[in-house]
């Protein structure tokens, strides 16, 4: 049989994993990333005056063989030559009276602290604790794509893994916020909600501090830029091919088939199938036109909700933090709130970097606040480019001045400022209304915990991968969608899926 040929639009991680594994599969693969020349999409990082803001991981889901996404990452070469930091606590809160609220990664001080700090809610306490506890002893499964799974399948997951299906059906349904207002402790009360996002089901926030209590989902040191380049390796390795500033504009069609892809230099392309791991939004509506649509996928972009856009406000200080313990975030609680485009916030979250010399000069640290915003609200902006530039700045200046308060001095020590705004992540990466991983998953989402579609209705050898078809966020999802298309593709030419650490 001739060699199959896939054309992958998109070099970010959904669309790297599935080359790697298209690769892997005896398929013969070329990605076209409109990047001018860094892989990963929204797994990135850029440099600014010595220093290196990293734009995505704060921890890494299957960092350690505890998780099966381990061996994903295995597969893609993410992990060769990476060290990973596994933190000792999760998140740090510091509220307006100088309470502290620790977020151990380590499940049994985690109970301690809780019960010094908010004695008086002992039975809430009892019921979360325990429920991290179970998940230590769980992991999904990921062996199968939905799509090619049959009926023997179903079954033997629900056999298998009932003990973590029964506590997925309880904690889906409740969100950080609704279980944050069980508590009395105004402080826990409060910071609860601001340990991800405030409508994310609480499932998620348990099975992550069962990974990190597990020592399963670490930082990679040298941060995302660096990861998203060892899968690029693995991806060449394999003899796949990439290239760069090279923007899909129209996928092309015949007879009811994708053929292969026009780019905005108007050159063609073509393949026995094509992969769009680019924004979904982009590719229904303005690649494919709008011509391959019935209800269901109307519906997703008229009904659900993206994950809110963030202003990124990068610092590059000249000074160290030895006494704030490496965490996703050190959370300061405000007196008043401070408003960025239309959000008012009540915690500023600062990563502090001071646990990876990669990225800043020795003796120096990086910060990074990312903050929830509207996206209208810069789109607007950006269109009187004086304006823009001025509330870029007068956010900054206002950060600046917060972390002053906390940190003395630290307002002259500040020799890098650098502000994203939604914008700028919708052009580096096309992301629809700046959204930074897709759909929005909520309690009450009604596509949660099933497959989304990743085909479109008459239109064959087509296919979508990454946030916008598998929701959850997150960069094992992104993998996962490029791994389970290739299944897919596998299925569909009778080709015996294999994979290659």
């Amino acid at each position: 049989m001739p060699e199959r040929t896939i054309i992958i639009i998109g070099g970010g991680i959904a669309g790297l994993s599935a080359g790697c594994y298209g690769q892997m599969n005896g398929f013969r693969t070329h990605i076209f990333e409109m990047h001018k020349k860094k892989p990963g999409g929204l797994c990135t990082a850029w440099k600014r005056q010595g220093y290196t803001v990293d734009g995505c991981i704060h921890w890494l889901v299957g960092s350690g063989p505890q998780s099966g996404f381990y061996r994903i990452w295995q597969d893609l070469g993410a992990l060769e030559g990476t060290a990973f930091v596994d933190y000792d606590e999760y998140a740090r809160y510091e509220g307006a009276d100088g309470k502290t609220f620790i977020v151990s990664t380590n499940i049994d001080r985690l109970e301690q602290h809780l019960r010094e700090i908010a004695p008086e809610d002992g039975g809430v306490i009892d019921e979360f604790i325990t429920a991290v506890r179970r998940c230590t002893r769980m992991e999904p499964p990921l062996k199968k794509a939905p799509e090619v799974s049959n009926l023997f399948d179903l079954l033997k997951l629900v056999v298998t893994k009932f003990p973590l299906l029964r506590m997925l059906w309880k904690w889906n349904r409740i969100s950080l916020r609704e279980f944050g207002e069980r508590f009395r402790d105004p402080l826990v009360r409060k910071a609860f909600s601001q340990l991800f996002q405030p409508d994310f089901p609480m499932s998620f926030m348990l099975m992550t501090l069962a990974l990190m209590h597990n020592r399963a989902a670490g930082y990679p040191l040298g941060g995302s830029l660096e990861f998203a380049r060892s899968i690029e390796k693995r991806y060449l390795t394999l003899g796949g091919e990439i290239q760069y500033k090279a923007k899909a504009a129209k996928i092309l069609t015949e007879n009811g088939r994708a053929v292969g892809i026009r780019l905005e230099d108007g050159s063609e392309h073509r393949a026995d199938y094509v992969i769009s791991a680019a924004d979904g939004h982009a590719t229904i509506f303005e690649m494919l036109e709008g011509k391959y649509l019935d209800d269901v996928i109307r519906g997703y972009y008229e009904k659900l909700i993206p994950f809110p856009p963030l202003v990124y406000i990068a610092l590059g200080v000249n000074r160290t933090f030895p006494d704030i313990p490496p965490s996703t975030s050190f959370a300061l609680e405000l007196t008043r709130p401070f408003m960025v485009g239309g959000v008012e916030h009540e915690f500023i979250p600062v990563h502090i970097y001071n646990y990876d010399p990669v990225l800043a000069p020795e003796g120096k640290t990086l910060l990074v606040v990312m903050l929830r915003t509207d996206f209208e609200y810069w789109r607007s902006l950006r269109e009187h480019d004086d304006r823009y530039k001025a509330e870029k700045e007068k956010v900054a200046d206002g950060i600046i001045a917060i972390l002053d308060r906390r940190f003395p001095g630290l307002a002259g020590q500040v020799e890098m400022r650098d502000v994203a705004s939604p914008t700028t992540f919708v052009r580096y990466t096309g992301n629809w209304r700046g959204s930074f991983e897709g759909w929005q998953v909520t309690p009450r989402t009604w596509f949660f915990g099933k497959p989304m579609r990743k085909t479109l209705p008459g239109l064959d050898n087509f296919y979508m991968a990454g946030h916008w078809v598998e929701p959850g966020g997150g960069l094992p999802s992104a993998a996962m969608s490029g791994r389970n298309v290739i299944q897919i593709i596998c299925k569909k030419e009778k080709v015996r899926f294999a994979v290659s650490s």
